[in-house]
């Protein structure tokens, strides 16, 4: 989930805020702003106060939340803003853990991923990031449970299973390699002393996770409020069985991208003065994104409308309905869910 803003190349620099001070008026919080970023009242800040290796594409920040931070219940998500080469990017994270003043987030770099790459390999004690308050649904119920989580999807299971809470949980976790899941010594401890039950699926040598044998492996299924997170065909999987098993209202899913449900065809997408070939099945802001384009971002999931910009020509469609929406005066378009239709042109 991202917010890239067009004009903050300097914003999130130490020298970048002693330039922008210095040809503008000051008020106070210009001086808190600079001096103790995190007691500023108007942004929430957090501090980086450890990085701790979970794998060789995994690691643990551990976040001192500035003024005005209100608190987490286990299983939300916090979004995190990081300054990557002079641009602000905005991410979203699951926090994983909290000690005293102090919370937690565990993140996995994945190819190409500027912001995942940036916080495991060279992110360092002290950095400031900022910070939005905590949110999402994905929170404990129920006094029996089923996670099904696959890689970094893991990460807000955690977050419950180590607040407490948890009495009868089931967990099937998959992952690449045994070497590859994340908190995976913590988890084989926790089933050792009975606390969990623990499926754990690598790919490597036990194939994909058949979900069509969940019935199987827990045999009261029916009993169990059931989570999943992780990969889209995992999480779609996961809902198709519980759908064909009459146990939907069930499901508590977390999802960090939408559902991809229609494809049509693309075309050409201009974003400002910059032209590329979009296909029918990419959100545009990814689109915009990879052609080097700015462009502004929040939950990418099609619920924040942080993304939101005018549709100037053409035509666009929803990937998750298929409504195909055309511009005209005052339309605006949700950049993150929707795809060219056609030729189409964005306003910045």
């Amino acid at each position: 989930m991202t917010l890239t803003a067009p004009d903050r190349r300097t914003r999130g620099s130490w020298a970048g805020r002693v330039a922008r001070l210095a040809a503008t008026p000051l008020v106070p919080e210009d001086f808190v702003d600079l001096v103790a970023p995190l007691a500023s009242p108007s942004q929430l800040r957090a501090r980086v106060v450890a990085v701790e290796p979970e794998t060789a594409d995994a690691a643990t920040l551990w976040l001192r939340p500035g003024r005005g931070w209100r608190g987490h219940v286990p299983g939300q998500y916090v979004r995190i803003g990081v300054d990557v080469d002079g641009v602000r990017h905005w991410r979203a994270y699951s926090v994983t853990a909290a000690e005293g003043d102090r919370i937690a987030i565990t993140v996995k770099a994945i190819p190409d991923g500027v912001v995942s790459n940036h916080l495991v390999r060279r992110t360092a004690r002290g950095t400031v990031v900022q910070l939005d308050q905590a949110a999402g649904d994905f929170t404990l119920t129920g006094t029996k449970q089923l996670f099904v989580t696959g890689g970094s999807g893991i990460t807000p299971v955690m977050g419950m299973l180590r607040a407490g809470g948890v009495n009868d949980a089931v967990v099937i976790h998959s992952a690449m390699s045994r070497d590859e899941v994340v908190f995976g010594a913590e988890l084989r401890a926790l089933a050792a002393a009975g606390a969990i039950r623990l499926i754990e699926v690598h790919n490597d040598t036990d194939g994909l996770l058949d979900v069509s044998s969940l019935p199987v492996l827990v045999p009261d299924l029916a009993e169990r409020e059931v989570y999943t997170c992780g990969p889209a065909g995992l999480m779609d999987a996961v809902e198709e069985q519980l759908l064909d098993l009459g146990l939907l209202e069930r499901l508590h899913a977390e999802r960090f991208r939408p559902s991809v449900l229609v494809v049509g065809e693309g075309g050409a997408a201009t974003f400002g003065t910059t032209t590329v070939d979009a296909a029918g099945d990419r959100p545009l802001l990814d689109v915009g994104e990879e052609a080097g384009v700015l462009m502004p971002s929040g939950c990418r999931m099609g619920i924040c409308f942080g993304c939101v910009l005018p549709l100037r020509e053409g035509a666009v469609r929803d990937l998750r309905s298929g409504d195909l929406t055309t511009a005209g005066p005052g339309v605006l378009v949700q950049t993150c869910v929707s795809a060219a239709a056609g030729a189409c042109q964005i306003d910045l």
